[in-house]
């Protein structure tokens, strides 16, 4: 009742509010979505309220507040414009070959004591964008304190959320009613090595809704540059969240902004169902054209096996000289014979990518300065351009290029930033020397300068100089333990993938991700960009090279298969050992031929944790691939082929869960048919609990 009483009186304001004329709205472009505007009639605090399909879905306050200056009450309206757009691009690399931006536009121009800010507004057909602009003025600088934009909510929506973790996104998903928001029990997780968890109702962003009547609401961040992460706050009663931006080393300010600047865009995505999430742009759409110049030819989507997993099982390890002491890089080491990189181990890799068409070798371990880290909080930990005794980067990178495959730099920073910043040039120079034109880096750990944290400003400058850095030596940038994308890869195209959520290699030594958690991936970490998964896992149970090990990865093999298509990346592993391939090449044959690039993506069916299924056309020709995945529960699953191109003939290569199939019980069964098929038939599946199907449906 209290929440019914609360919409009456805020209708009641927005009245009052109306009477004196100062409301503003905007439609989209077909009129599915209105933005309404205005300033409070004594106070001058902006608001808004976000409207779709005829209904209200978020309203709140607007606005910043600073050391000497707040910009969220006491404003005057001194004009507004509006504007539109209808305009096609074409991304580098992507889901889809052209994307629409279209929409249209509403800026309020604003004036207080403090000084002039603007908010503008964007009304797209599946969502909202707003974001904050301080023009130049008398005022130089703002030290931002808050930001106090909400997002209330009308209903006790289904969510699903992590915890506003300044450290760290590696989290099991929950799904919780809004009011049920209660971080308490991530506090305790012990899995995850940086963890900062302060508040018990912060959530990050992306975090996804589903009304009760079908509805979904994403609220998310997109073209987050020289500024905070935006997380949550969430007054559970209320059903409110408010901005929760994270603090930088200087006490009690979040983002230090030279004037003229802007703020990221809030987004809000709307649709009617969940397939509808995935189909937006909105978040692309909401930041830069790409500002690399020139020839983009040297970016170009890959798929890369590696020396990493082998790791993760026990089977190796990163550093070379185990527990020995390692206080300077020019220590003399012993090796334990348990290191990875090695020079043998490398070309055992490149041979088996040569054999099998991959473009790239990742190799971590490969550079001094890993026994020196673990457990350890200091500057100066690894060397980019020092390889241990036993890898031999000269004869590598020949035998790499004669092979026809790319050795993938891997540059773990251990969080000690300006140590990574200091060798930056040197190491990507080092990288040209080698022929290795793409870097996987690493940021595990508590963050130096300390204060900073990976979602702090600070470090989100740090992101964003690394991509531009590696354009520059024509590099591409897989980045680990980041703050969570917000769409740059269109800004800089050569940012192919990130990890910035709980990966695969969780399932090898924690509780590991449950069943659900690839079906919840797409609609709220993914909204803002590509995953490094590391999907392809074969060896389900992880005791290959240690008995003792009880872990097990949370899918089917064939549900392993169907992640190259529903979660998408630009860049994909194939993450498991390549004698484990060998044992089943006729498994394997998918992986091999998945692209990594499409020209149209459709979403056939979905529901968040429960299930998804996509299909993606490869770029350049008619040949499209299925994936379909569920979570815990075996569900049947029809597939229409309305999408191919009427009057061929397809051949669908299917592999599906075998018989007996069960993620826990009977993971590995696949079994695997051909049929021909046209447009508009209907393929009926069965997806094991767990478990999943893909399809490569092909045509002459």
């Amino acid at each position: 009742m209290k929440k019914y009483l609360l919409l009456i009186a805020g209708m009641l304001c927005l009245i009052a509010v109306r009477a004196q004329n100062s409301l503003r709205s905007v439609y989209s472009p077909d009129k599915s979505v209105k933005i309404v505007v205005g300033l409070t009639p004594k106070t001058g605090e902006p608001f808004y309220t976000a409207w779709f399909a005829g209904k209200p879905i978020s309203s709140g306050k607007l606005g910043l507040k600073g050391k000497g200056a707040d910009f969220s009450q006491g404003f005057s309206w001194k004009q507004t414009r509006t504007a539109g757009s209808d305009q096609t691009w074409k991304p580098v690399w992507g889901e889809v070959a052209t994307i629409r931006d279209h929409y249209k536009e509403l800026t309020m121009y604003l004036e207080n004591g403090s000084g002039k800010m603007n908010i503008r507004f964007r009304a797209y057909n599946n969502g909202v964008g707003f974001r904050y602009e301080f023009p130049d003025q008398p005022l130089k600088e703002l030290a931002v304190t808050d930001e106090v934009t909400q997002f209330t909510m009308t209903a006790d929506h289904t969510a699903w959320w992590i915890p506003g973790d300044w450290d760290s996104n590696e989290h099991v998903y929950t799904t919780s009613k809004i009011s049920a928001i209660d971080c308490s029990s991530y506090a305790k997780e012990t899995a995850i090595s940086t963890k900062h968890i302060v508040q018990m109702k912060a959530v990050q962003t992306p975090i996804t809704m589903r009304t009760a009547n079908g509805t979904h609401i994403s609220i998310a961040e997109a073209g987050l540059v020289d500024f905070s992460a935006l997380h949550l706050e969430a007054d559970t009663k209320e059903l409110t969240f408010k901005a929760n931006l994270i603090p930088s080393a200087i006490p009690d300010v979040k983002s230090v902004n030279k004037l003229p600047f802007n703020t990221p865009w809030r987004a809000i995505f709307l649709s009617k169902d969940a397939a509808g999430i995935l189909n937006s742009k909105l978040i692309l759409n909401l930041n830069e054209p790409c500002k690399i110049e020139g020839d983009l030819s040297w970016i170009k989507p890959q798929k890369y096996v590696g020396i990493w997993w082998e790791m993760h099982i026990n089977k190796s390890t990163w550093d070379y000289a185990g527990s020995q002491d390692a206080s300077s890089f020019n220590s003399v080491l012993k090796p334990t014979g348990k290191h990875g990189a090695t020079t043998e181990n490398t070309k055992k890799y490149i041979d088996f990518a040569a054999k099998h068409g991959f473009d790239g070798v990742l190799v971590e371990g490969w550079n001094v300065g890993w026994e020196n880290w673990f457990g350890k909080w200091k500057d100066e930990v690894f060397d980019f351009t020092k390889p241990y005794p036993d890898y031999n980067i000269d004869e590598l990178a020949r035998y790499a290029k004669e092979k026809g495959v790319k050795i993938i730099m891997h540059h773990e920073t251990s969080a000690a930033v300006p140590s990574y910043e200091r060798q930056m040039n040197d190491a990507y120079a080092y990288m040209n020397k080698y022929g290795m034109n793409s870097v996987k880096t690493g940021y595990v750990g508590k963050i130096i300068p300390k204060g900073e944290w990976h979602d702090g400003q600070w470090m989100v400058n740090h992101y964003v100089r690394v991509a531009e850095r590696t354009a520059q030596y024509k590099i591409m940038l897989d980045a680990h333990e980041p703050v969570r994308p917000s769409g740059l890869q269109r800004t800089w195209p050569n940012w192919l993938a990130c990890e910035a959520a709980r990966g695969q290699e969780f399932n090898a030594w924690s509780t590991g991700n449950p069943p659900e958690h690839e079906t919840i991936l797409p609609f709220t970490r993914i909204l803002g960009g590509p995953m490094d998964y590391t999907p392809g896992i074969f060896q389900i149970h992880v005791n290959q090279f240690d008995p003792n090990k009880k872990e097990q990865v949370h899918t089917t093999v064939a549900k392993q298969l169907a992640l190259y298509v529903t979660l998408y990346s630009p860049l994909q592993m194939a993450a498991d050992l390549p004698e484990n391939y060998e044992k089943r090449l006729d498994v394997f044959q998918f992986i091999k031929d998945v692209p990594v690039d499409w020209s149209d993506t459709k979403i056939l069916e979905a529901s968040i944790g429960d299930y998804i299924t996509t299909a993606r056309r490869q770029k350049g020709t008619q040949n499209w691939f299925i994936g379909s995945i569920t979570d815990e529960n075996a569900r049947d699953v029809s597939i229409k082929l309305n999408f191919l191109q009427a009057g061929k003939v397809y051949e669908a290569t299917i592999y599906e869960d075998g018989p007996g199939a069960d993620w826990e019980k009977n993971p590995y069964p696949v079994n695997i048919r051909k049929i021909q098929v046209r447009k508009g038939q209907v393929l009926p599946l069965k997806l094991a609990a767990g478990g999943g199907c893909a399809i490569s449906l092909t045509t002459k």
